[in-house]
């Protein structure tokens, strides 16, 4: 199980936060993020920064592009990190060109140094790690990004079954909706309760998020569909995001903060069966995906999916389909080469 170090909650009359964002950021996690510190900055609706302030900082005068085009300007250059109670990093685009330059990278380290706290959301825990600035921390990203940060960032930890990760001075946000839960927990250990309620309810928020509740869950038919418990939610989050390399329900359990027993009858309540067959179903589905859809041979897709030999793969998925591996593959649609290519990586390609 993690056990973050909690960052310092400390009361003060201002909440200022430096706002960096990268190249083809992401304008929902920024907007999100900065428009909680606009509604709780004023007493009314007058969008006065009284109580909070923020600064859109860049170290070039020219705008800032996000991913979907719209242009934001700065409001400021490189600020001396010390007049902030945290330097937030807002990323976006991994594939498309440097996110930051390394005057920026040098003015983060700087920041850590004078001690002031980091926040990386949607893809800006990469840019704190490519600065040397997460190791020994754990990051929080999407889901949908987790395979690119282990093969950039092989020796660094990483988690992505929660929405936003407090690790002491360092702060990771998966991106999405998880940046307005992130900025109503930041007002509300700083500013309190109500201040970060009132932003939330303008924002026609239900209810503020915890950082460690479940990201929502990738296009994957895991029959999570209905479950409340949140325990539940995210043991099927994980094992979405392990088909290839099979966590055991132990060390799953552990990530949780159950035991083994617990986890299995949380299981068994939910939907009827113990967690491995559940975990075992989602890869043997995930399996005739692939037959169906590309040309990988069955050994490929048996190893793909977490299963050590093909005759054993064979027939376990021979007893839940009553068919075998290949023959599930007669009459089948073509097999269009763009699906061939994601088919091991994504659902979805170009994000």
């Amino acid at each position: 199980m993690i056990r973050p170090r909690p960052v310092e909650a400390k009361r003060s009359s201002v909440l200022s936060v430096g706002i960096i964002l990268a190249e083809n950021f992401t304008l929902s996690a920024f907007s999100l993020f900065v428009d909680h510190l606009r509604l709780a900055a004023d007493d009314g609706d007058h969008s006065r920064p009284i109580l909070c302030r923020w600064s859109i900082m860049n170290n070039k005068a020219e705008t800032i592009r996000a991913s979907c085009g719209v242009s934001v300007s700065r409001t400021s250059g490189l600020t001396d990190p010390r007049e902030f109670d945290f330097v937030v990093v807002i990323g976006g685009l991994l594939h498309k060109g440097r996110q930051v330059d390394d005057e920026t990278l040098d003015y983060l380290r700087a920041a850590a140094a004078a001690k002031t706290p980091l926040i990386g959301i949607c893809t800006g825990a990469f840019v704190l790690s490519r600065a040397g600035l997460m190791q020994g921390r754990t990051s929080c990203v999407s889901w949908y990004h987790s395979r690119d940060f282990l093969e950039e960032f092989p020796d660094q930890a990483v988690v992505t079954d929660r929405l936003f990760l407090v690790d002491g001075d360092r702060i990771t946000c998966s991106g999405g909706v998880g940046a307005a839960d992130l900025a109503g927990h930041l007002i509300e250990q700083r500013l309190g309760r109500a201040v970060a309620q009132k932003a939330s309810h303008i924002l026609l928020l239900d209810r503020p998020h915890r950082g460690d509740e479940a990201q929502p869950h990738p296009p994957v038919e895991s029959g999570s569909s209905g479950i409340d418990d949140p325990r539940v939610r995210r043991a099927l989050l994980l094992m979405e995001q392990n088909l290839g390399s099979p966590m055991t329900i132990g060390s799953m359990a552990r990530r949780l903060g159950l035991s083994t027993r617990q986890l299995e009858r949380l299981f068994q309540g939910a939907l009827g069966v113990q967690p491995t067959v559940h975990y075992r179903m989602l890869r043997l589905r995930y399996a005739r995906w692939l037959l169906a859809n590309t040309a990988r041979s069955v050994t490929d897709i048996a190893l793909e999916t977490g299963f050590s030999d093909c005759a054993h793969f064979s027939r376990q998925f021979k007893a839940m389909f009553a068919e075998s591996p290949s023959g599930s593959r007669v009459d089948k649609l073509g097999i269009a080469p763009s699906v061939t290519e994601q088919a091991g990586v994504r659902l979805f390609s170009n994000i």
